[in-house]
Formats: C-alpha cells, structure tokens, sequence
C-alpha cells in the first residue's frame, strides 16, 4: 500500500473523472436525499462533515434490480453477459464498502455480477463522525475503510488535507499525472489513533449486542417473531436498500421468436418466496420470515461463510421502514424481552 499527502479531496475526484466515467452521492435537483449520480460540471464539493449515505445501496451497478441472463430465438439460445465501460464510484463509505466485499463473494460464480464488478473501480472514505442510526463499529464495518475493500481510500486528517491510500495497482495506476507527495508512515499511526476517537463518539449499541446473542442462542420465542411479523407489510424496503441483500427470482416472458429470461430482485419477506411447487412454505408465517431474514443478517452461522455478519450497520432499514420493524426497533424488543 502506497500512502500520498492530497490538499483538496476535489483534486483527485476530477482526476480521476478525467480517464473514467465517475459516479458520487449527491441530492437530485437540491433534494436532501442522496443517490448515486454521474459528475458534471454542477455537482457540488464533496461534503466532508457528518456522513450521509445515498439511500440506495452502490450494489445496483454490480446486481441490477432487473437484468435478463438469456435469450432463446427459437434455435439457439445466446447469452447476454453485460460488456461495461469501466467506471469509478467515488466516496464509498466502509459499511457499503464491507457490504460489496459481502456480495463479492456471495455472487463469485456469477459472471454477470463479476463483468460489472471488474470494472468498477472503489475510492472510499473515512468517516470522521457517527452517521444517525448507524452502528457499523459493532459489527466490524467501519467507521474507517478496512483494509482491502477499496482501491483508493482518502483519509480527512485532523491537521489539514488528507490521507490517500492506494490500496491495489489498478488504483495507483490512476493517480499517474497527479503531483502528490509521499506520506510518512506516522500517517497511519495517526489514522489508527483518530479512529478510535470516532468509535469512542457513537452511541451505545448494547440492544444490538444483547440482540445479536439472543438469536443466536435461539432464545427469541416464536410468539414475539410473530408479534413482530404482524407489524411487516412486506413492502421490501428494507431488503432492497440493505446492501447484502441478494435474493432473486427469475422467470421467462416471450420475446421475438422465442423467450428470454430475465432476473429480477426478490425478497425473503414476500408469502411466496420459499413456498415449493407442493405448496408448502417452510416460512408460511410473517413471523417466521421476519425472524429469517434477522437470522440471515446476525447469525454465526452464516458470519463463518461469508466472513462476516450480513448487517454492516448502516441503519437504513430502520429509516425506510414503515412497520417499525427496522434494526433498532428489532434489536431493543428482543434484547427488551424477559
């Protein structure tokens, strides 16, 4: 890993826009939300003060909401596997960061999601401030980038300018062209010890905690998960903003000739989506798939596959849902209950 002192963070986002197309959170039209937006000459600075994070997870550009996989003419059937302009996403913060690590390896064997996700390249930033409802301390996700998950990764240092660390070739490759001098290994010190001071800010999370060893010793009752359930209208905001979530279907619809097939988003919380040919339905219940998707996100069983814990903290469940089901209102029932 090679380190650089950067005056202006801005410097290095127009740098890098000049080789690739480069996408960056900002507000549509001065709205308060943000969403992942190609830059142009009117996109404001980057913000560096309380971190906010675009409502929608960066796992759209690698596993679209709808993309279809094949097509049958009637003779043959031809593969549509996407060919992408490679591309830069910019300001990627460490829980979404930790959350594409995630799916990299749940989609390792798909090449549609690889050709997209090679040819993406990650610049992320460290937070310097808790973001509301976010707990990625927690569960190892932040709230600076782990080592690894980006190939640039800018660091605000509390002096002035900032801290950039090529973290792969590709990476440094990039940065050919731009005047940047070397940084000083007391540069990391300095970063490690500024993260602590972060952690140290953010709120107690004890419910998380407390919540997390609850499901996985199997000490929530089923009467509560379907209390719980009764409060879901399985809209599925909370699985199509959490960046792990993976479920999909598929099904084929006619085309000229023939037929293509086309994957689209599903989710563990719709009646339907375990239910077998048979017509049985291993999770009938609301209850019973409230408490498998919250298994999904917080058991061991699934950190040991994937390396870590399907949440990474990032609280946007909590914020979209309208059932008070989010991840806090969870997490406090269950470590609440008797």
């Amino acid at each position: 890993m090679k380190r650089f002192l950067l005056d202006r963070i801005d410097r290095l986002r127009d740098h890098l826009a000049s080789q690739r197309p480069l996408f960056t959170p900002q507000g549509n039209d001065g709205s308060a939300e943000l969403n992942w937006l190609p830059l142009t000459r009117e996109t404001p600075p980057t913000a560096t003060g309380r971190p906010r994070l675009p409502t929608c997870p960066a796992k759209q550009f690698f596993f679209p909401e709808r993309e279809i996989l094949f097509r049958f003419d009637g003779n043959d059937f031809k593969e549509t596997l996407p060919k992408p302009t490679p591309q830069i996403l910019f300001g990627v913060r460490s829980c979404d960061l930790c959350a594409i690590a995630y799916q990299d390896r749940f989609f390792q064997q798909d090449p549609y999601y690889q050709a997209r996700r090679r040819a993406t390249l990650l610049v992320g930033i460290d937070c310097q401030i808790p973001c509301d409802g976010g707990f990625c301390p927690t569960v190892d996700a932040g709230p600076f980038v782990r080592d690894g998950m980006a190939d640039l990764v800018c660091h605000q240092q509390q002096d002035e300018g900032w801290l950039l660390m090529a973290q792969s070739a590709e990476g440094e490759a990039l940065l050919r062209g731009l005047d940047l001098k070397a940084a000083e290994t007391s540069r990391i010190d300095q970063r490690t010890r500024a993260q602590q001071q972060v952690i140290a800010r953010f709120p107690p999370a004890t419910h998380i905690e407390t919540g997390i060893q609850r499901i996985n010793r199997a000490e929530v009752p089923a009467g509560q998960w379907q209390a719980l359930g009764l409060q879901c209208l399985a809209c599925s905001g909370c699985t199509s903003l959490c960046p792990t979530c993976s479920c999909f279907t598929s099904y084929d619809r006619p085309a000229a000739d023939g037929f293509e097939r086309e994957r689209c988003w599903d989710s563990c919380l719709y009646d339907a989506f375990q239910r077998e040919a048979s017509g049985h339905n291993p999770s009938a219940t609301a209850g019973q798939r409230v408490e498998r998707f919250w298994f999904h996100k917080f058991s061991d069983e699934y950190a040991k596959t994937f390396g870590r814990y399907g949440c990474t903290g990032c609280g946007r469940c909590e914020k979209t849902c309208p059932g008070v089901i989010g991840v806090h209102s969870v997490m406090k029932s269950i470590s609440a209950a008797p």
